[in-house]
């Protein structure tokens, strides 16, 4: 794996987002909130999810031990939400673009939530980071669509043509 690799899948990743929060600015404060039968019950807590892993993995991977998290009435509304998460992606993007074909190999340790000490390789943790993401923007165009707010495709290949 490698740097640039690595940028690619984050940049899928960054658009995914977007095409997501952007289907949900259509949508109600109520309908944001509302209930749903996925794992995190509603949109905001599944959203909340997803930028908590973004989070605490990165922070993890600066070497890190989040203690405190943010929980789902953190953001009481998109705005908020959507605030945060493109804070984060700032600070996501600086930290691979301070990577190197070396450290993207390299491994990283870190401490769970359970205080127990894992080791990972970097590359490897950082698509896990993009496959959780899709993971929860199907939940969340499962109930954006439901709402009538369908983000559309979110498909790397439509991401890659795109960018040609």
């Amino acid at each position: 794996m490698n740097k640039q690799d690595i940028q690619t899948l984050y940049k899928f990743n960054h658009w995914a987002n977007m095409r997501i929060l952007n289907a949900a600015s259509k949508l109600t404060t109520e309908q944001f909130l509302a209930g749903a039968v996925f794992p995190h019950r509603e949109l905001r807590s599944t959203l909340t999810h997803a930028l908590l892993a973004e989070w605490i993995w990165r922070t993890r991977w600066q070497g890190e031990t989040p203690a405190a998290r943010f929980k789902p009435e953190d953001f009481p509304n998109l705005d908020a939400l959507r605030t945060r998460w493109l804070e984060e992606e700032k600070k996501l993007d600086t930290f691979i673009n301070n990577l190197n074909d070396e450290s993207v190999n390299a491994t990283f340790q870190y401490k769970t939530k359970n205080g127990e000490i894992r080791e990972n390789v970097l590359w490897q943790a950082m698509i896990h980071v993009v496959n959780h993401g899709t993971q929860h923007r199907s939940e969340a165009a499962a109930i954006l669509t439901e709402l009538g707010h369908s983000p559309g495709d979110l498909d790397l290949m439509l991401f890659l043509n795109e960018q040609t």
